[in-house]
């Protein structure tokens, strides 16, 4: 990667972290409207629910974030706001509704691209990746196909 690039996969994870950090700090905030929104959609044990919520959110969002495991993340995530949009975004007769639905996909396309491309030079993941290669480095048996 360029060094002119190398900061772009660390924005894109910060921009879209920040949204599900936020999200789950907010939902944190608010519990009483967050279960009272999935009881009014007809999710079961809305308590669950929004423990679920908020894990994913505000835990996954700061793993983004960090660029920590976040191809795992990143997926789990991307099931998560499919879900979202289905159960919570699916009255296409109200146009705001039909705009949230497309905003869920558009960020599970941004999502899908951090599963695939991984999280980018300025993560814990490539710190990490760097220092086990240069262990392998140090110790040739440790790569070796023996």
């Amino acid at each position: 990667m360029s060094d002119n690039t190398r900061y772009l996969p660390f924005v894109g994870r910060a921009l879209i972290g920040a949204i599900f950090l936020m999200s789950g700090l907010g939902k944190l905030a608010a519990y009483g409207a967050t279960t009272a929104m999935i009881a009014a959609v007809g999710l079961p044990v809305p308590a669950a629910a929004w423990l679920v919520a908020v894990a994913i959110e505000a835990g996954g969002g700061l793993l983004i974030l960090l660029g920590y495991r976040v191809r795992l993340v990143a997926l789990i995530l991307a099931v998560f706001v499919v879900a979202t949009a289905v159960f919570f975004h699916r009255n296409f007769a109200d146009q705001n509704q039909m705009i949230h639905f497309l905003k869920n996909f558009i960020i599970v396309g941004g999502l899908l691209q951090i599963v695939h491309f991984g999280a980018g030079a300025v993560s814990l993941d490539n710190r990490k990746n760097a220092r086990t290669e240069s262990n392998v480095d140090r110790h040739p048996s440790l790569g070796a196909n023996t």
